[in-house]
């Protein structure tokens, strides 16, 4: 079956919760706990949270879907970070947050995340932005390579709370 990209709309709310609580997970460093996850989940990953997400002029959503199945999804947070840290590292302005890049277990290795990113690059780099930056776990190593190949060099650090216990992420950039 073809794997489709493309831009979320309004009703897209439900499909994306579906995809960010099987996914959220995958990128926990092991000592989080469930009650953890899906206390984040219920918080920040409901589908009313998307509803926000969707309606928010500052934000693009971007979706993986294979039929009827939302396979992956990506945020992009257009301007500049809200978080001292991150607003401390990246250099290249204006910018944009690669916010969330999430792909189900059973499609990872198939480029799929790779065509979420450059869908997100696009939309940063129509909304004027010259960079793009994220936040990623220290202990997530599968991340930490995948976004090096797609280019995001490593400028920093920051915080990440998550069940009331911060983690440390590095703040990864990139040029647009």
């Amino acid at each position: 079956m073809t794997i489709e990209i493309r831009q979320a709309m309004p009703q897209d709310a439900g499909l994306l919760h579906d995809v960010a609580a099987a996914t959220f997970p995958l990128a926990c460093p092991p000592h989080t706990t469930r009650a953890a996850i899906r206390d984040f989940i219920a918080d920040h990953l409901s589908e009313t949270s998307f509803d926000g997400y969707l309606a928010d002029p500052q934000r693009a959503l971007f979706l993986a879907v294979e039929g009827e199945v939302a396979i992956g999804y990506t945020m992009v947070v257009f301007g500049d970070p809200t978080d001292a840290d991150a607003a401390a590292s990246i250099t290249i302005h204006p910018t944009a947050e690669l916010s969330k890049v999430y792909v189900r277990e059973g499609h990872h290795g198939a480029g799929v995340a790779g065509r979420l990113v450059e869908s997100s690059i696009a939309s940063a780099a129509e909304h004027g932005a010259a960079g793009i930056w994220l936040g990623v776990n220290q202990e997530n190593a599968r991340a930490n390579r995948f976004y090096e190949k797609q280019g995001f060099a490593l400028v920093g650090t920051k915080r990440f709370l998550v069940g009331g216990q911060y983690e440390d992420d590095f703040v990864r950039e990139r040029s647009i």
